[in-house]
C-alpha cells in the first residue's frame, strides 16, 4: 500500500481549548462542512458531560476552525473525530489538535491510541503514520454514507522512550514553524 508524502504547508496561529457547551452550535455547523454524516448537537452535548471524553476546539481570530475528540478508557485513547474547516486544511490545524490529544492521553496514563480512518483519506493516514500509528485492520463498509472501508490504526506504547522521542521531534518541528 502506497502512502503519499505530504508537502510543507503553511501554519496559522491557533489556540486550542476544551470544548464547551457554548461551542456546540458552531461545532455542529462545522461538522456539516467536514463530514457527509455529521453528528447531532445532542451527541456533542453528551461528550461535553462525558467524564471519559476529551474534546477540544481550535480557534483562530476567535473563530472555531477545527475540533477533535477522544475517549480515555483505562490505558487506551480512542480518537473519535478530528475535523478541520475546509478553508483551513493544510495549515497544520489537525496536526496541532492531534498533538494536544496525544499529550493529554499520555498525561492521563494511556499507553496506546487507536482510531478509524477512511481508506481513501491519505492526508489523514500520513498524519497518523507520522505520529506512530500503524494500520492493523480493515473495517469493511464502516462508513455508512458510501460503504467505504476504514483502516483501524493503533500506536505502539506511547509511554516508551522511543515513541516519546519521535513524538517530541515532530512537535519540535511544528513549533519551529510557528
Amino acid at each position: 500500500m502506497a502512502i503519499q508524502k505530504s508537502v510543507n504547508k503553511i501554519t496559522i496561529p491557533i489556540t486550542i481549548d476544551r470544548l464547551s457547551i457554548d461551542d456546540t452550535d458552531d461545532i455542529v455547523e462545522l461538522d456539516k462542512k467536514c463530514f457527509p454524516t455529521p453528528w447531532s448537537a445532542s451527541a456533542y452535548l453528551t461528550e461535553v458531560h462525558n467524564s471519559s471524553a476529551y474534546y477540544i476546539v481550535a480557534k483562530t481570530d476567535g473563530r472555531i476552525v477545527g475540533y477533535a475528540g477522544m475517549w480515555l478508557i483505562m490505558d487506551e485513547a480512542h480518537i473519535t473525530t478530528i475535523g478541520v474547516d475546509p478553508d483551513y486544511r493544510g495549515k497544520k490545524v489537525g496536526e496541532r489538535m492531534l498533538i494536544d490529544m496525544l499529550r493529554a492521553a499520555v498525561q492521563n496514563g494511556a499507553a496506546r491510541a487507536t482510531l478509524e480512518v477512511r481508506k481513501q483519506n491519505l492526508a489523514a493516514q500520513n498524519l497518523y503514520l507520522k505520529y506512530g500509528f500503524e494500520i492493523v485492520a480493515i473495517r469493511r463498509g464502516y462508513y455508512t454514507d458510501n460503504n467505504e472501508d476504514a483502516f483501524v490504526m493503533w500506536t505502539k506504547d506511547m509511554q516508551q522512550p522511543e515513541y516519546r522521542r519521535v513524538f517530541n521531534m515532530n512537535v519540535k518541528q511544528i513549533e519551529e514553524r510557528l
